[in-house]
């Protein structure tokens, strides 16, 4: 299992690689927004949706939110407004995995879908086509990603003892938590050199946007218990659905978007 984790993650990370650095910005921006509505498709089963009809809707929805979002966003208090409600929105979810994690609807499971989905696309378009590192930005935020959920796994499956939600997924600790920041905390320090900012406020932006990454991951197992999965699809080898491998880079992505604007990394 572990031997096909690593190679369905060297076959992606390849993949990344060629679709954010060589194509031209529209079909880049074309697959980010695929992932995305595939995702919605995934997503589409938390409720408990099953008639294909029903599930192609959900997804339909999705889209049109996405291309209004986008339009909406091209104003800059707009973005900044949007990429604030998805914060608020994961601090929100973070209090629902911690206090009511079996307390759902089949409507605010759909729900949760749009506030998940859209500002992620949005976030990652917007991020993309920041500047001329857009891409770059757009690498070194799923490099952050991964290396946090790297690090979780290695230091969980080692060190693991404390469970760190339970009632949602009880294979995470709190020991993985650590070892994932740790490993995140060292790409964000090699992050702050590449793009030369001042390196303390920059690793501390990447630490609180892996802390909520988790919450991420957290949020989709939440919604996978509900529907009674234990993956969001099999599209991956090793690795699940869709919705798996970017659980967390919804969270991460607006947080990531907005505390660069804090930074002023993004005009």
């Amino acid at each position: 299992m572990l031997k096909q984790r690593i190679l369905t993650a060297i076959a992606l990370g390849i993949g990344l690689l060629v679709v954010v650095l060589l194509p031209p910005q529209s079909v880049t921006l074309g697959v980010f927004a695929l992932v995305m509505l595939v995702g919605a498709w995934e997503w589409s089963a938390f409720p408990r949706f099953q008639a294909p009809v029903a599930r192609f809707l959900f997804v339909l929805a999705v889209a049109v939110a996405m291309a209004a979002a986008y339009q909406l966003t091209r104003d800059p208090e707009r973005l900044d407004a949007l990429m604030a409600f998805a914060l608020g929105w994961w601090l929100l979810a973070f209090l629902w995995i911690t206090l009511a994690p079996a307390r759902h609807t089949r409507a605010t499971v759909a729900a949760a879908g749009f506030v998940v989905l859209v500002p992620a696309w949005v976030a990652l378009a917007h991020l993309y086509q920041s500047s001329v590192h857009g891409g770059e930005r757009v690498l070194f935020l799923l490099a952050l990603v991964w290396a946090a959920d790297i690090g979780a796994f290695f230091a969980g499956r080692s060190f693991g003892r404390i469970k760190l939600a339970p009632r949602v997924s009880p294979s995470k600790t709190w020991e993985g938590v650590f070892g994932g920041v740790f490993l995140a905390a060292l790409v964000a320090l090699v992050g702050a050199g590449w793009f030369d900012v001042q390196r303390f406020g920059f690793v501390s932006l990447c630490i609180a946007v892996v802390l909520l990454s988790i919450v991420g991951d957290l949020t989709e197992s939440m919604f996978k218990r509900y529907a009674g999965l234990k993956d969001s699809g099999a599209i991956f080898p090793g690795h699940g659905g869709l919705l798996d491998r970017i659980d967390s880079v919804t969270a991460a992505a607006p947080a990531f978007l907005l505390g660069l604007g804090w930074l002023e990394m993004v005009p």
